[in-house]
C-alpha cells in the first residue's frame, strides 16, 4: 500500500482578506526575502472541515470539536426526566474526562464547560450518554476512568486526518495523519488599504454631507501554493484498520481542499475560488514540499502560467537529484482534458 500521498495546489485568489492578523489585515509570511500573502492551515482545515461538501460525503464519520460535551449530556438527561440538581454532577464527571472543568459561572452554579475545546467524536459523543445513563440508574461501576469514554481510533475521519491533544488524558492523543501547509503566494504581493465610507440612508443634507462612518479594510490578490502530506497508514490505523473510510476520507479532503475557500471577509470580496492547479504524488518515498520552487521571482506577466511551469520542473529537479521515481499525476485548467476528479481518483488508489 502507498505509504503517502502528497498534494499540491494552485489556487487564484482575486483581492480578498479570507485570513486575518490581529489588526485585520491579510496576514503574510517573509518568503524569499519578500513578503507573500497567507492563508493559514486552522483556517483551511476549518474551513474544509465545517464544507457542506465534506459534512455530506462523510456524514456520520465527523467529530465536533467543543467545550460543551457536559451541556450536551446535562441537556439529555433533564431531557429524559432527570431533575437538575441530580444531572448537573453526572454531567461534570462525564465532562472532566475531555479536559478542565471551567470554574464556577459568575451566578454562583456549577460549569458544565471544559476549559479546553476538545475533539469529541461520535462513538464517543454515544459513549458519554450510555455512562450518563448508568451513573443515572446508579449502576456505578467500582473502577471507572476516561477509558469508559474516550477512544484510541473509531470512525471520526477528521480526528484520525488532524489529531488531536487531550491534556488530561494523554493515552488519548492521537497523531494526525495529515499535515497541512499554509498556503502562500508564489510571488511578492504588497497589501493594500480599502478606503471606505458608510452612509446613513435617514440622514439629510441639511444635517450635513458626510459619510455615517469611515474606516479601511486590507486586502491582497494573488496565486497561491497549498502542500498537503498524507500519512495513509496512519490515517488508516487512526479509523481502526477501516481502509476504506479512509480513502473515502481522503477524496472529500482533496475536493473540499480544491473548491472550498475559508470564509473571511467573503461578502465584501466575494473571492471564493476553484483550484487551478493540482498535483498528486503517491509513494513510499519521504515526502518533501516543493514550496522552494517559488523562492525566486516569477517570470513573465503570467504568473499562474509560470507557478505550474516552476511546480512541475522542480519535481523533476528533485527526482533527478535525489534518485526518487514517485508516480504523479497532475491537473492544468488550461490544458485540454483537465481532469481533477482523475487526479484524485488517482491519489485514493492505493
Amino acid at each position: 500500500m502507498t505509504r503517502f500521498v502528497q498534494i499540491h495546489i494552485l489556487t487564484v485568489y482575486p483581492p480578498s482578506n479570507l485570513n486575518r492578523d490581529d489588526v485585520g489585515a491579510p496576514k503574510t509570511a517573509l518568503f524569499g526575502g519578500t513578503t507573500r500573502l497567507r492563508i493559514s492551515s486552522q483556517a483551511l482545515k476549518r474551513a474544509w472541515r465545517t464544507s457542506d461538501k465534506f459534512q455530506a460525503s462523510l456524514h456520520g464519520h465527523l467529530a465536533e470539536r467543543t467545550q460543551r460535551l457536559g451541556r450536551v449530556v446535562f441537556d439529555h438527561l433533564v431531557g429524559t426526566g432527570s431533575d437538575e440538581a441530580a444531572a448537573t454532577p453526572i454531567a461534570r464527571e462525564i465532562a472532566s474526562m475531555f479536559g478542565k472543568i471551567k470554574a464556577e459561572t459568575e451566578s454562583g452554579g456549577a460549569n458544565l464547560l471544559t476549559e479546553q475545546l476538545a475533539f469529541v467524536s461520535p462513538d464517543e459523543r454515544a459513549a458519554a450518554i450510555a455512562l450518563a445513563e448508568r451513573l443515572r440508574a446508579g449502576d456505578r461501576p467500582e473502577k471507572h476512568d476516561a477509558s469508559a469514554v474516550l477512544r484510541h481510533t473509531d470512525g471520526a475521519v477528521d480526528i484520525a486526518m488532524f489529531g488531536r491533544m487531550m491534556a488530561g488524558t494523554p493515552e488519548f492523543n492521537r497523531d494526525a495523519a495529515i499535515q497541512v501547509a499554509h498556503a502562500i503566494t508564489t510571488h511578492p504581493v504588497a497589501v493594500e488599504d480599502d478606503y471606505y465610507t458608510a452612509v446613513d440612508d435617514l440622514k439629510t443634507r441639511n444635517e450635513d454631507a458626510g459619510a455615517g462612518f469611515i474606516g479601511e479594510a486590507g486586502f491582497g490578490s494573488g496565486v497561491f501554493y497549498l502542500y498537503l502530506c498524507i500519512d495513509t497508514d496512519l490515517l488508516t490505523r487512526n479509523l481502526a484498520g477501516d481502509s476504506t473510510l479512509a480513502r473515502d476520507g481522503v477524496k472529500a479532503l482533496i475536493e473540499a481542499a480544491i473548491t472550498v475557500s475559508p470564509g473571511g471577509k467573503q461578502a465584501s470580496f466575494a473571492s471564493r475560488a476553484n483550484a487551478s492547479y493540482l498535483m498528486a504524488e503517491c509513494g513510499d518515498d519521504m515526502p518533501r514540499t516543493l514550496a522552494s520552487a517559488f523562492i525566486g521571482r516569477i517570470k513573465g506577466d503570467d504568473y499562474l502560467e509560470s507557478s505550474v511551469e516552476r511546480l512541475r520542473r522542480t519535481r523533476q529537479d528533485f527526482e533527478a537529484a535525489y534518485g526518487m521515481a514517485t508516480p504523479f499525476q497532475d491537473a492544468f485548467i488550461r490544458e485540454p482534458g483537465a481532469s481533477f476528479a482523475a487526479v484524485s481518483d488517482f491519489a485514493t488508489g492505493w
